[in-house]
C-alpha cells in the first residue's frame, strides 16, 4: 500500500462502485453529496458509450443520485477528444449511439461512410451485421480502426451481451488490423477527466471495482488507486494480480471521511 496524500481530487467508475445493477451502492449518495458540499472536483467515469453526460445525469439520479452532467465523463467523450487532438477537423464511419455521436459532432467530427479517416466502434444496443461489414470494407481501404472501449461482454436484465471488445474482435479478425482502444484501462482516458477538471495525479484518488480496468488504468495515470468491493473483483482475487490498489474498501460508503471538508 501507498502512503496517502491530500486528495484534492477525485475519479471514480460508475457501475460497481456507485451504481450496481441499477441500483445505487447504499452510502454513494452520501459520497457524492460530501464531494458536492466540500466543493472537490470529480468525475464519474464509464466505458459505456452509448448515452451522452445530460442521459446519464438523468439515469443517475433516478437511482437517487444526484450526478450533474458536467461531473460525468464517458469513453466517448475521450474517443472524441483523441480524434480532435490526432486529426482536427477530421471525418469518421461510426457504429454506436447518441453517447458517441453526439461527443464527435462536438468535437467538430463528419459523419460519413464515404471515405472517412477513422472508423469508430462504441457500445449499441443493436449492433447491425450490415454496420460491421461496412466498417470492415471502410477499413480494408484505409480507414484507421478506433474502439472506445474494450469490454468484450456488458450486462443486462437477461444477461451477458456482446460488446465492443467483442466486435472489434470480429472485426480484426476480418481485416488483421487491431484498434485503439482509447477507455479504460488505456490511462489516456483518465488523464483526459483530470485535464477536465485541472487536477493533479499526484493529489488525486481514483475509485474502482476492478483490477483489471479501473485500478491498473489508475495506476498507470499514477493516481491514488482505490479497490471496493461492491463489484466484479473480490478481495481473494487481489493477490493474482502483479500491482495492488493503494487501498481496499468494503464500499464506497467507506471513503466518505476521506473527502476533506470544505475549507480544511
Amino acid at each position: 500500500m501507498t502512503e496517502r496524500k491530500r486528495i484534492d481530487f477525485w475519479l471514480s467508475d460508475m457501475d460497481g462502485v456507485l451504481v450496481h445493477e441499477g441500483r445505487p451502492v447504499p452510502g454513494a449518495d452520501t459520497f457524492i453529496k460530501r464531494l458536492s458540499d466540500s466543493s472537490k472536483r470529480f468525475r464519474v467515469l464509464t466505458n459505456n458509450s452509448i448515452y451522452t453526460r445530460r442521459d446519464l445525469s438523468v439515469r443517475l439520479a433516478a437511482a437517487g443520485l444526484d450526478v450533474p452532467a458536467e461531473s460525468i465523463y464517458t469513453s466517448a467523450l475521450a474517443t472524441a477528444q483523441f480524434l480532435d487532438d490526432q486529426r482536427p477537423g477530421g471525418s469518421a464511419y461510426v457504429i454506436g449511439e447518441a453517447g458517441l455521436t453526439t461527443a464527435l459532432h462536438g468535437a467538430g467530427y463528419v459523419l460519413t461512410d464515404l471515405d472517412p479517416d477513422y472508423v469508430v466502434l462504441g457500445e449499441t444496443r443493436t449492433y447491425s451485421f450490415t454496420q460491421i461489414t461496412r466498417a470492415i470494407r471502410l477499413i480494408e481501404g484505409g480507414a484507421r480502426f478506433i474502439a472506445t472501449n474494450p469490454d468484450p461482454i456488458g450486462p443486462s436484465t437477461e444477461g451477458s451481451l456482446p460488446a465492443c471488445g467483442a466486435v472489434a474482435a470480429m472485426i480484426t479478425r476480418a481485416t488483421g488490423v487491431q484498434p485503439y482502444f482509447v477507455g479504460k484501462p488505456n490511462p489516456r482516458m483518465m488523464r483526459s477527466a483530470l485535464n477536465e477538471i485541472g487536477g493533479h495525479s499526484e493529489t488525486t484518488a481514483m475509485i474502482g471495482d476492478r483490477m483489471d480496468t479501473d485500478i491498473v488504468c489508475g495506476m498507470e495515470a499514477g493516481l491514488f488507486t482505490i479497490l471496493v468491493l461492491t463489484g466484479v473483483t473480490q478481495r481473494h482475487e487481489v493477490d493474482r494480480f502483479p500491482f495492488r490498489p493503494s487501498l481496499i474498501v468494503d464500499s464506497v460508503a467507506d471513503l466518505v471521511d476521506l473527502v476533506e471538508p470544505a475549507g480544511d
